[in-house]
């Protein structure tokens, strides 16, 4: 029974999930909007909501922790505290939009485009 288990396993072990999350989350910090499948694009939203509001918060611990989560990658943490978090201050969450984009011509995946609202 799969009873709490509400984490979709996209046919990869632990590292894997967690290097493909932490690659979208990048990219998508980086471009502010990506294409993918729609269920990596639902898997991603509360993982960078999670980041935002951390953001949010500001000061130094919340910055060590989003830097943990993204693999040390500073330069997307500075944008994500810098340029993305101040658009958000009196949003208290929501921050993604996913749109769907219909099916993907080779393998009939559902593909969706994922943005910061």
């Amino acid at each position: 029974m799969r009873h709490h288990n509400n984490k979709r396993k996209f046919g990869m072990k632990r590292n894997g999930r967690k290097a493909l999350m932490n690659s979208l989350a990048l990219n998508l910090i980086a471009r502010e909007k990506i294409k993918t499948t729609l269920p990596k694009a639902k898997e991603l939203r509360p993982f960078i909501e999670k980041l935002v509001s951390s953001a949010k918060a500001g000061g130094l611990a919340p910055k060590r922790l989003v830097i943990s989560k993204l693999s040390g990658r500073t330069k997307e943490v500075k944008k994500l505290f810098e340029v993305i978090a101040p658009k958000y201050k009196d949003r208290t969450g929501g921050y993604l939009r996913i749109t769907k984009m219909g099916k993907r011509v080779s393998d009939g995946a559902e593909m969706a485009s994922i943005e910061f609202v």
